[in-house]
């Protein structure tokens, strides 16, 4: 059966990338447009794995991960950061929220398909 990835992402652009690659590789994909969209449809069903950007309207990414960290279904699901920011700083409070992985834009869907599979299967 095929793994489920909740790809959330401001852009729509990007996310229609994201899709695309991860449903090439197999996956299947639930969008959501921004963090509490995201929180919202990780309640509704469960995922294998969250792709988060961070910089988005209403809540961020690190705000969703550790919002979603409190939840009993999503204290070991894995969670990667897909954004622009690359700063140290930043991945260190990526950690500290509880992501497990950093990838940046602009991504190379290659790339992004070697770590989900190395994360998920």
């Amino acid at each position: 059966m095929a793994k489920t990835i909740l790809a959330v992402d401001d852009s729509s652009s990007l996310r229609q990338m994201v899709a695309f690659s991860l449903k090439a590789a197999g996956y299947n994909v639930v969008e959501a447009v921004d963090g509490q969209d995201g929180l919202d449809k990780a309640k509704q069903q469960g995922v294998d794995l969250v792709l988060t950007d961070q910089n988005m309207p209403r809540m961020d990414g690190l705000a969703l991960i550790k919002t979603l960290r409190t939840l009993p279904n999503y204290a070991k699901t894995p969670i990667l950061m897909l954004t622009t920011e690359s700063s140290d700083e930043m991945k260190a409070k990526g950690r500290a929220a509880g992501a497990n992985g950093w990838l940046v834009k602009p991504f190379d869907p290659q790339r992004l398909i070697e770590v989900v599979k190395k994360v998920i299967g």
